[in-house]
């Protein structure tokens, strides 16, 4: 059945888009801050993932924590360098700042091993089996498994953990945290360190489901990944995994009905329309702000 293997396919998409949007949205419900070098920390994950292999020879499992280690070293020194000293400033020069730390991972990466494109090496064994008329591959299950595996943790980590209350209560009000004696600084680290490493994971799962990777492929996925927080609601840790999935189905469904060449038009026309009948997101609520 048709229907199923698009299905099958958007779930694998929507799960690398839920992998990042949880980076771009734990990050935003905490110094409402959209952290646009999110999508060059994946590309990042997706290099070091790829050394790993072809370098020092690991497995694919050791390539992923050497990639989510790296990259949540790499949010930590970006939040600590660029970020920091612009708490209290203006939103604008937080963004403005987020778009300069894009460009200068993309062509720094660039400028240090050149801006060819590489072949993700096949880590994995190429079997699949039927089911109902559809192919699922043994990535596609991967992909899947890996994604659903690290959500469960970060809602471990969010729900039950010591530095996941802190979250939660520098999200809701800084000035109280303080008061109760959590250290925000170290709040803010940890929660760029687990988004970075999020998205470190979606890099080598991306390179994996491509095949390919190159300096300026944090780019497209990184937009689109900021689609689906938007579309699941912006700073909910639940609306990014829904709206990841989502943003993958609709993606599949287009190139489905033949219009490949409209699936990133596709994210974008979502965006819009969220933006105007929904700005909260699918599991948001309308809040008035005070001027």
């Amino acid at each position: 059945m048709d229907w199923l293997q698009q299905i099958i396919n958007g779930i694998s998409l929507g799960s690398i888009y839920a992998l990042i949007a949880l980076g771009y949205t734990m990050v935003y419900g905490i110094i409402r801050l959209i952290n646009f070098a999110h999508g060059d920390v994946f590309m990042v994950g997706s290099f070091v993932g790829f050394y790993a292999i072809t370098r020092l020879d690991l497995g694919i499992f050791p390539a992923l924590i050497l990639a989510m280690a790296v990259c949540a070293l790499l949010g930590v020194v970006i939040e600590r360098i660029a970020y920091k000293r612009l708490r209290n400033a203006s939103r604008i020069a937080a963004l403005i700042t987020a778009i300069g730390i894009s460009l200068l991972i993309e062509y720094g990466t660039i400028y240090f091993r050149g801006a060819q494109p590489e072949a993700f090496p096949n880590a994995l064994p190429s079997k699949s089996f039927e089911l109902w008329g559809a192919t699922i591959s043994i990535q596609s299950i991967l992909i899947l498994s890996i994604s659903v595996v690290l959500m469960i943790i970060l809602q471990f980590i969010v729900r039950r953990t010591k530095v996941g209350k802190a979250m939660r209560a520098v999200s809701h009000d800084v000035e109280a945290a303080k008061l109760m004696g959590i250290n925000v600084d170290r709040t803010i680290s940890a929660t760029f360190a687990i988004g970075s490493a999020l998205a470190g994971a979606a890099g080598v799962v991306f390179g994996i489901y491509y095949t390919k990777i190159e300096p300026l492929m944090g780019v497209i996925p990184g937009l689109k990944a900021f689609v689906a927080a938007v579309l699941g609601g912006i700073g909910i840790i639940p609306g990014a995994a829904i709206g990841g999935l989502v943003l993958g189905l609709v993606e599949t469904g287009v190139s489905a009905l033949g219009y490949s060449m409209w699936r990133d038009a596709a994210a974008f026309i979502i965006l819009i329309l969220i933006l105007i009948f929904k700005p909260s997101g699918i599991l948001g609520k309308n809040s008035r702000e005070k001027v």
